[in-house]
Parts: structure tokens; sequence; C-alpha cells
């Protein structure tokens, strides 16, 4: 019988990555639900070619087009989220959403998911809360398939964390990992875009050009792996094979060490690692082992690494952190504001007068987690004089 899966940001490049192992894989596979948001030319494709049962447009203009475009055929096109209740359930659901935009069609549909592969980092940092408890009661299971965190998954399953010494996440270092600071000031976002080891979306790029991925992931180590801040470490590994270290307490390391596709720890996730990963690919790829090189994080060349200091400040320090990251990517993208004032413009919210009021609220549903974030993001924007 075919498994029946959802994808929520089909046209993304964790949503594209995805259909090419289901493409593979035909016999297994019933599209069940696809998401985007305004690519228009490739959600039209995808309804061509996939025809899912559902297909969610979050842009009102395209969701319009695509409507008419599509008003004979079978697909039901939806532009909300709001009756998840009329789909039928999916055995797995892929939630790769970009930004906390993706929190809230990751909750609902929880409940018509037996199993989330979550690539939306922002949502397990913002409400992870809300999704375990919903989780738990839908008898969900949640598994994480960033490279980094996969991989952690994977190497403690076997391990208690009492055994656990440290826990290090692997960062590339990006494009500018031998840069000297003087040379930072002058880059543009085409030069941020270019990854040397992986082909990401736009916004992640900037995030890995700045480590501010890592912050980020290190905020989801605590929270999914229940880690506290101590025995989490974050270090430069330029060869990108290695994607997490787990040091322990009797002396002994162990790690996961796969080629940077994202094809990996996706397939890995779909079918539970039952798998050979050669059916996936059109040419073998290179296994021969590197010469891996791991070092410290320069802080001169990457000052967003200080955040990892202030992450646990107040419940809602991680959601501040991440709303004003959005905007100050986005705006960095549209050539607004330079480089180097990321961080800066972090620092400066990090020190407003009334971030305590804000990041000392435990928010119990997504209205309040809204709220916070929607405080940050006005507060960056006011600073920015947007």
């Amino acid at each position: 019988m075919k498994k029946y899966i959802s994808i929520l940001g089909s046209t993304g490049s964790i949503g594209l990555t995805t259909l090419d192992i289901i493409n593979k894989k035909k016999n297994y596979f019933k599209i069940n639900l696809l998401c985007a948001h305004k690519n228009y030319k490739l959600i039209s494709k995808q309804i061509k070619n996939y025809k899912p049962n559902f297909f969610i447009i979050t842009n009102q203009n395209i969701y319009k087009k695509i409507k008419k475009k599509f008003k004979t055929n079978k697909v039901k096109i939806l532009n909300n989220f709001k009756n998840t209740n009329l789909i039928k359930k999916s055995h797995i659901t892929i939630s790769a959403i970009p930004g906390i935009a993706g929190l809230q069609p990751t909750i609902s549909l929880i409940n018509s998911s037996k199993k989330i592969l979550i690539a939306n980092k922002e949502s397990i940092i913002c409400g992870w809360d809300l999704i375990k408890k919903k989780a738990l009661l839908s008898k969900t299971k949640i598994v994480p398939v960033d490279s980094e965190h996969y991989s952690i998954l994977r190497v403690l399953k076997k391990y208690k964390l009492s055994e656990i010494k440290k826990v290090y996440l692997t960062a590339s270092g990006g494009p500018f990992l031998n840069y000297k600071v003087s040379q930072l000031r002058n880059i543009k976002p085409k030069n941020a875009l270019q990854h040397p080891k992986w082909r990401m979306g736009k916004k992640i790029s900037i995030d890995s050009s700045t480590l501010m991925n890592k912050i980020l992931e290190l905020i989801e180590a605590q929270k999914l792996f229940n880690l506290p801040n101590k025995k989490l470490d974050i270090i430069i590994h330029p060869n990108s094979l290695v994607h997490a270290i787990v040091d322990f307490n009797n002396g002994f390391k162990e790690f996961i060490y796969h080629e940077t596709s994202m094809t990996i720890p996706l397939a890995n996730a779909i079918f539970n690692g039952d798998l050979n990963i050669d059916d996936f690919f059109k040419s073998k790829k290179n296994n021969r082992l590197e010469n891996l090189i791991f070092d410290k994080v320069n802080k001169k060349t990457f000052p967003i690494i200080q955040l990892k200091d202030r992450v646990n400040e107040y419940p809602s320090t991680p959601i501040i952190i991440n709303a004003s990251n959005e905007i100050l990517v986005d705006q960095f993208l549209k050539k607004k504001i330079p480089f180097l004032s990321i961080y800066k413009f972090i620092k400066t919210i990090l020190n407003d007068r009334n971030y305590k009021k804000y990041a000392i609220r435990k928010p119990k549903n997504i209205h309040q987690i809204n709220e916070i974030d929607f405080w940050a993001r006005e507060t960056i924007k006011m600073k920015l004089k947007i």
C-alpha cells in the first residue's frame, strides 16, 4: 500500500529534494498535500506532475490565479490551514516552510500526520513546547532532518544523556571562513549566497555566512534533545562531512559522516534507514575519506557566535533573536544594510529597554508567540528606520 506524504514548502530546496526522492520511488508514495507561497510556475508544474489531493497556496494573488487556471482539476486548492481536519491523514509530513511562518502550518498538520520530518528550525526554536505537547496527544512522531540534528539523533539513540560530556555542532564557516574583518565590510548579498559546500535557500545561506544558523541550531538542539547549553558547542569544520560530534564521559567520541547532500538525512528519515542511498543519486557520490579539519570559531570573523552566551537569558530570548534576524537578513538581501550590521542590530534589541518585558514571557499559545515576535520585528524596523 502506498504511503501518503505531505510537503510544507514544496517549492523550496528541502521540498524539491523530497520530491526528487519520491520520483525515484514512485510506487511507494501518493502525494497527499503540497503547500507553497508564490512560485506560480513551479506550483503549476507540481499540480500537473503530482496531482496531490490538496494544494495550499498562502499568497492570495497566486492562489486566485492557480484556482482559476485549475478550476476543472480534481486537486483541491486551498489558501489557508483552517480546514486541515478534512485532509486525509499522512504517513509522513515534511515541514520545510522557512522562518516562523512555518510554525502554524506545522502545528495544524500534527493531528493529520503519523510522522513529521521537521526541517524548519525556527518552528522548534519558537514553538517547541506547543509542537511537543500536541504531538504527544496525537501520538505523532517528530523527527528533525537538519543534517546536524539528524546525526545527533542517530548517535544518541544508543545512549543516555548522563553519558554525554559534550555535543559539537559543526559549521563549515561558509564563504567567509578565511576572511579578515576588514574584508567583511563590503560584502554584498551575492557574495554571502555563494556557499562553498551546500546549495540552500537564500535565508539559510545568509545565516550560514554569519554563523547565525549555528546559534539557531544550538537552540534547536537544546529543545529537541533536552541538552543544557554547557553541553553544546560549535566548531568549524570546512569539509562539511561530519555533521555533529558527540563526546562521551568514557573518553570515546562518535560522529556521523556523510556527503553534503540533504538527500541523505531526508531519505533515511523517510525510509527509517532501510534503504540503499545509491538509488537516489544519478552518479555515485565520492566516498573517499578526506583529511578532516576541525578548528575553533574565530569570534572576530563571526561575532554573532557570542549570542551563545545569551540564548538562555530568558524564556523568549530565542523568539526575539530569531525575529530580529529574519528582518535583518531580509534587509541585507535587499541591500538596505551592510553585512556586519546584522549582529550589531541584534545586540541593540537585546539591550533595548523593553527587551526583558517580552523576553521573560513563557508563551502558552501561538498568539502569545506572535506577540513577542511582532514586538521584536517592529522594534528592529524602528531601529532601522523602515
